[in-house]
């Protein structure tokens, strides 16, 4: 399978942030969930992509092409969800389709029409009219209505309830079913990634902690419990991140046989998710 998106040395430098010498690539039929906190450089990094932004050095290649030099090409196949409402709110969902058919060449108002049904919106209100939820499903079907391959999505389940993130998540799942297309699902919300995320993409502080599929990092990563007569400075430094409190301690490790031949049966080990994950190596980077 070829490269749906590659990203090789990427630089971009703000007065008072650096997205610092970034690398990660996406085959095409799969979904990368894209985390880290706020001001890691996810936006920066999607706006970089779309080429709304300038970078300082490094090379993007969307489908293979130098997402610059084709631009125009490579934008008539991206299909870009926002967390934002770009949207006109005094137009009905079938005037807005009309302003935005006319940009692509592979528009099909056929597709357009059955999502329109499968997603149970209401061609004749206007969008100001809309729920969030419902909002984010338009801008899936007006995404799919030109035949992205590639779908980027900012944010897409935030302020979402739980239904309707369930009901974005299994359009996705069937969205990918065609082994041509691609996701890049940029979001706070990591148990979302965890149902449905192929691999994930961390970035902190301007900088790739990771790139790796989702089942090998969860894998490798441990949540250790135990009493802080366990510890000493020389073991502090072989976790991730640690918080301690009056009870004991909790780390997070990349290494559980290492902590496991350590510790023997004294401390509790058990699987981390990606949000233990994430917030313990923010925490850990904090505190070099």
């Amino acid at each position: 399978m070829s490269n749906i998106l590659e990203i090789t040395n990427l630089t971009k430098e703000y007065k008072d942030f650096k997205l610092d010498n970034i690398s990660f690539k996406l085959e095409r039929g799969f979904i990368m969930g894209f985390i880290g906190p706020n001001g890691a450089g996810k936006s920066t990094t999607i706006k970089l992509i779309m080429n709304l932004v300038r970078k300082n050095s490094g090379e993007i290649k969307v489908f293979g092409l130098d997402n610059i030099e084709n631009e125009k090409e490579i934008k008539q196949k991206i299909g870009f969800v926002y967390d934002e409402n770009y949207f006109y709110e005094e137009l009905n969902l079938i005037e807005m389709k009309n302003i935005l058919a006319p940009f692509y060449k592979s528009w099909d108002n056929k597709a357009f029409n059955n999502y329109m049904s499968n997603f149970n919106l209401p061609l004749k209100k206007k969008i100001k009219q809309l729920s969030k939820g419902m909002k984010m499903k338009y801008s899936l079907a007006i995404a799919l209505s030109h035949g992205a391959e590639f779908i980027i999505m900012d944010e897409p389940t935030s302020g979402l309830d739980p239904i309707f993130r369930s009901e974005i998540l299994d359009i996705l799942y069937s969205v990918i079913q065609d082994e041509n297309k691609g996701i890049l699902f940029s979001t706070h919300i990591t148990t979302d990634l965890e149902k449905i995320a192929d691999y994930i993409t961390f970035l902190n502080k301007g900088k790739v902690i990771f790139s790796d599929a989702k089942d090998n990092i969860l894998e490798n990563y441990s949540i250790i419990k135990g009493d802080k007569s366990l510890l000493d400075e020389d073991t502090k430094k072989r976790f991730v991140g640690i918080r301690e409190n009056s009870f004991g301690f909790e780390a997070l490790t990349n290494n559980t046989e290492r902590i496991k031949r350590l510790f023997k049966n004294n401390a509790l080990i058990e699987k981390a998710n990606l949000e233990d994950i994430m917030l313990y190596t923010v925490r850990g980077m904090q505190n070099v």
